[in-house]
């Protein structure tokens, strides 16, 4: 649910570029996805599973979802919530929070309302009985609580093209981890 920041030693290659570019792309709607990816990357299935575990753990892959429209599967009705717990709850009421499949996003900002999530649900009573049970099982008033109903929607596409690092930013890299090491910088 917290932001994670990408601190790895790990840099991607040529072929981890390629991949990472390739997913970002159209994912192939075939029986056997990974397969074609791998064809296309010029590496076994086995190669491909093993760099984007690789890529995953480094912290720069965070995850590989479709994104599906909720409409389609008759789930009209969104809203964004923001909810105040007070920071030794936030834990406690991201678990209640996920618990809710209709909950999409759920993220901890530095405000009065720290945990913000969105719920997709079939009708607005529905998202408005889940907001119930969320404030009562938090225990909190209807002023802890922000529900902002999606008015319109404005879909985006967000892709992030990769390019090869290259040895300039190994060696920069090298660098801060040095200058980590000598000064007892966390991090």
């Amino acid at each position: 649910m917290r932001g994670d920041s990408i601190d790895t030693d790990f840099f991607p290659d040529e072929t981890d570029i390629i991949l990472l570019n390739r997913l970002q792309e159209d994912f192939p709607l075939v029986a056997e996805p990974w397969a074609v990816i791998a064809l296309d990357a010029g590496i076994s299935q086995d190669e491909l599973f093993g760099r984007i575990s690789k890529l995953r753990d480094s912290g720069i892959i965070k995850g590989i979802t479709p994104v599906l429209n909720s409409q389609k599967f008759g789930l009209n009705y969104g809203t964004l919530v923001a909810v105040h717990t007070g920071k030794e709850m936030e834990d406690e009421a991201a678990i209640i929070i996920n618990g809710y499949p209709e909950v999409s996003h759920n993220f901890i900002r530095d405000h009065h309302y720290s945990v913000w999530f969105t719920i997709k649900a079939e009708s607005k009573e529905r998202a408005d009985r889940i907001l119930t049970e969320i404030k009562e099982r938090l225990g909190i008033c209807d002023e802890d609580i922000l529900d902002l109903p999606t008015v319109c929607y404005y879909k985006t596409d967000v892709r992030f093209r990769c390019e090869e690092f290259g040895e300039e930013s190994r060696e920069l890299s090298d660098l801060v981890n040095e200058i980590k090491e000598e000064s007892d910088v966390p991090g």
